[in-house]
């Protein structure tokens, strides 16, 4: 099987593979109000930022910034969740 992956842009998520049934059930959660056609329309409170940083807590895979192209660290992946748009990271 490939390895998992979470790909975030616009601060939340932009796509996904190959995930665990423990990762979907998380992402439920994330995703409960809808799913936005486009991540760029995705305006996370700080619940939902919360609920998202769980997942990057417990997940165990590649994680990429889709406007780079580099890889984050969970530490990397959370900051950047959290801290998107206050300063136009």
């Amino acid at each position: 099987m490939s390895e998992k992956h979470l790909l975030l842009k616009w601060g939340t998520v932009k796509g996904y593979d190959n995930l665990e049934k423990n990762d979907i059930k998380i992402l439920k959660r994330y995703f409960e109000d809808g799913v936005p056609m486009s991540c760029m329309m995705d305006k996370p409170d700080q619940a939902r930022r919360k609920i998202l940083c769980e997942f990057i807590d417990q997940f165990d895979g590649l994680i990429t910034n889709d406007w780079t192209g580099k890889t984050m660290d969970k530490d990397e992946a959370k900051k950047y969740v959290t801290e998107y748009g206050n300063a136009r990271t």
